[in-house]
């Protein structure tokens, strides 16, 4: 009788605040963002949006670069509001590197000029990452380093 064995992968646990910095990879463009769990959908704050067909080409916030990319669009997502109704916004998949975990995740673009941080990451985001499972502490802000692929970072 052979001996049954089985590999379990422990994920890491990674302890991030409230708020924490977070890069866009491969553009190294860092930013502030809230972390919010009670959003599904992360979302990041553009400028100059152009849909073109099955591409999306928006500009990153001034004082954050001002990069302009252009991206596929992974679709259209309803986003329930306080009144719960639904606004649609164009999402695109990005890379982010929150600590030194790169997440790849789908990320909604709108307006975020009148909010204090430019990207809000929801849990979908969070959840699932085969490299980290991450516990948020909002009494913190800022608890962890950028350390994913770090020739992409400024």
């Amino acid at each position: 009788m052979g001996l049954l064995t089985q590999t379990i992968h422990a994920t890491e646990k990674v302890l991030i605040g409230g708020v924490e910095k977070v890069a866009l990879l491969p553009r190294g463009a860092v930013l502030p963002a809230r972390i919010d769990t009670g959003a599904g959908f992360s979302a990041l704050g553009v400028s100059d949006l152009k849909v073109e067909g099955k591409m999306i080409e928006f500009r990153l916030p001034g004082r954050y670069g001002g990069s302009t990319l252009r991206l596929p669009l992974a679709g259209w997502r309803c986003i329930k509001r306080a009144d719960n109704r639904c606004r649609r916004r164009p999402a695109v998949e990005m890379d982010l590197c929150l600590g030194n975990v790169r997440i790849r995740t789908e990320v909604t673009l709108c307006d975020r000029s009148n909010m204090e941080f430019p990207l809000l990451i929801g849990r979908k985001a969070l959840q699932g990452n085969p490299e980290a499972d991450f516990i948020v502490d909002v009494s913190r802000s800022f608890t962890v380093s950028l350390n994913c692929a770090k020739e992409n970072l400024p």
